[in-house]
């Protein structure tokens, strides 16, 4: 009698190492069927944008080959989960189904009702972390409630037991000896074509595991000796750019976590250990975001925060679509929200920048700026993006002062100061002097004809005055601050 195959679900987990699930399957010692289900009927307008489509098809693309290579060709089915999964087993007369969790909340559904089905069937069902250094309900409060402040969060993480060691990624599987047919990758036309928006996109991401790997060596090597003083920096590669790569599951945090132990991460007194630590502290913002995600599902849509839901955000077409296309008149906006459409990525600082200016300048709700980066970034995240973009607004969890408004003349001025960065993504303002280039608008006219600068023609003037958009905002702030 033949032995009952696993069927290995793939998911935000694209990775042959520190694969917990892959692990199991492989340690089982029976047929691997590795499947990945492509569900486009996600609850609410959550599926996967356009940059994360095209990270998707690639990350696919270089798993299929990892997996081909071991014995194991990736199966590519669409549909939703729930259907595709029983049936699936039944016909192969599996004998279990293993994945790694997720943690936005129709998953935790989908997931919880599956897997008591599958169980009814008869099945085993099994579900491992990949994703998180720790699970969301395995920190809480000395009162054993959610955090809902990070400094204290992160803290109790670090305090906890340290995560296992990543799991080396199996040398061969046990191939099915008449593996199901699936769907071919490009018949799902995640790639865009007409106009190809994406097509800068490949000469900055190398998406796949591989791909993750060498960024984190290319990080390690150049700019974590640096990062606690430069990564705020957006005018080189001070950052790890890991975001896409650890959301898509191509390298896991425990992964990241033995590379920064191995950087001197226990040693706090060394240069090498602050910075390491510095770096791990950002993984644990991530860590934090999903947290509140899986302890507030509510965050994607709703204000954290209740007293913002009678804050007066503005409705403003035309203010929105000058910021999204880089036309706001402040250059190291436009910079990022160029960058953002260019590369599919933004500078973390600049993000910040950015969202404050969309939601203390322009008064526009948040949730405008979630759903466009949600559909324009490789590394479009539910829980970094929700609870990011409400930390910004004010509205969300440790957002402190909520009222913090960031003047994007002198965010620019502090953190591009030789104007590296906007004078890459602006170009038509490369020819200012630094001292005009964060305000070209208080340069004199001699000194923006000899940049080639028309102001209103060649590049927009400021489409709000700082000093009274701040006023706006800290009006609107008071509407609410009982």
């Amino acid at each position: 009698m033949a032995e009952a195959p696993v069927i290995l679900w793939f998911r935000q987990d694209l990775r042959l190492s520190d694969n917990p699930a892959l692990a199991a399957a492989a340690k089982s010692g029976r047929p691997v069927v590795p499947l990945y289900i492509l569900d486009e009927e996600t609850p609410g307008d959550w599926a996967p944008g356009g940059a994360a489509r095209w990270w998707l098809h690639h990350s696919l693309e270089a798993l299929g080959e990892s997996l081909a290579a071991r014995g194991a060709p990736l199966v590519l089915m669409r549909g939703r989960a729930e259907d595709i999964l029983p049936r699936l087993a039944k016909r192969l007369g599996a004998g279990a189904v293993y994945w790694n969790r997720c943690y936005e909340p129709h998953a935790v559904a989908r997931d919880t009702a599956l897997k008591a089905a599958l169980k009814s069937d008869g099945l085993e069902a099994e579900s491992f972390n990949a994703s998180l250094l720790f699970e969301p309900w395995a920190v809480a409060t000395k009162a054993d409630k959610p955090f809902s402040v990070f400094t204290p969060f992160w803290k109790a993480c670090l305090a906890h037991e340290a995560p296992p060691r990543p799991l080396a990624a199996p040398r061969a599987l046990k191939p099915l000896a008449k593996a199901p047919r699936g769907e071919r990758l490009s018949a799902w036309r995640l790639l865009p074509r007409k106009p190809d928006w994406a097509q800068g996109f490949a000469a900055h991401w190398t998406p796949g595991e591989a791909g993750a790997k060498a960024r984190l060596t290319s990080f390690l090597g150049a700019a974590l000796a640096d990062y606690a003083e430069a990564r705020d920096r957006p005018g080189g590669e001070t950052t790890s750019r890991l975001s896409p790569h650890l959301h898509w599951g191509e390298i896991g945090p425990r992964q990241v976590w033995q590379a920064m132990e191995m950087q001197g991460l226990s040693d706090g007194r060394t240069r090498a250990g602050k910075t390491a630590a510095k770096f791990l502290s950002e993984l644990g913002w991530r860590e934090f975001s999903y947290h509140l995600l899986f302890h507030f599902p509510g965050l994607p849509e709703a204000n954290f925060r209740a007293a913002f839901d009678a804050f007066p955000w503005r409705r403003d077409a035309k203010a929105l679509r000058a910021w999204q296309a880089g036309r706001t008149g402040y250059p190291i906006v436009d910079a990022g929200m160029r960058e953002l459409w260019s590369t599919g990525w933004m500078h973390n600082r600049v993000r910040m920048i950015v969202a404050s200016f969309l939601t203390k300048h322009l008064l526009i709700d948040w949730r405008e700026g979630a759903q466009w980066f949600w559909d324009t970034l490789v590394d479009a995240d539910l829980a970094s993006n929700s609870a990011s973009w409400q930390w910004v607004a004010g509205c969300g969890a440790d957002a402190a002062p909520y009222f913090r408004i960031f003047n994007p003349v002198l965010q620019g001025e502090k953190f591009d100061p030789a104007g590296a960065y906007v004078r890459r993504w602006v170009p038509e303002l490369a020819g200012l002097p630094d001292a005009a280039l964060h305000k070209p608008w208080t340069a004199g006219e001699a000194v923006l004809r000899a940049a080639g600068v028309a102001l209103g023609r060649t590049y927009p003037k400021p489409m709000v005055e700082h000093a009274a958009a701040r006023t706006r905002a800290l009006e609107a702030f008071g509407t609410i601050k009982g």
